[in-house]
């Protein structure tokens, strides 16, 4: 799998597992939470799906890290908001277990969901946050859902 980081290009999962560990370690007395989000775009008949993994360090700034991934066109929002949140929930897994491998298992892991109580997705809540609480994850939906609807958002288009 690999994963892009701002500064630092394409990254295996592995390279990217150590920079957040680098990261972390650079300054132990900080707080920090990790986030991850996924949001699409569709464009030319296929959909893009980009899932960021965002180390904040609270107070302090953040480091964040995605993914690409392009699917066939997906016409109903329903499958979409679903396809996100599995993804999320996939690299969110990935993540807890090589915390939980390196000795960090302390270090919680956030789902950050695009749906919110305003718009079309408000009717998909209930789900969405189930799916995510019932895999042991803390779910955070629109407008705290910043993982989603604002780092991931960022490189949809």
């Amino acid at each position: 799998m690999q994963l892009i980081s701002p500064t630092k290009g394409r990254l295996t999962f592995e390279e990217t597992m150590a920079d957040i560990r680098s990261y972390i370690t650079g300054l132990p007395t900080s707080q920090y939470k990790i986030i991850i989000g996924t949001d699409s775009q569709i464009t030319r008949g296929e959909t893009c799906f980009i899932t960021a993994i965002i180390v904040h360090r609270l107070g302090k700034g953040a480091r964040y890290y995605y993914r690409r991934h392009i699917h066939r066109k997906l016409k109903s929002l329903r499958q979409r908001i679903f396809y996100e949140t599995a993804l999320s929930l996939e690299l969110g897994s990935m993540v807890s277990k090589e915390f939980a491998e390196s000795g960090a298992a302390d270090l919680k892991v956030e789902i950050h969901i695009d749906v919110g109580h305003n718009g079309e997705t408000r009717d998909l809540i209930r789900e969405v946050v189930g799916m995510v609480v019932g895999s042991g994850f803390k779910a955070r939906i629109k407008p705290e859902a910043y993982g989603a609807s604002a780092v991931a958002d960022k490189h949809t288009k």
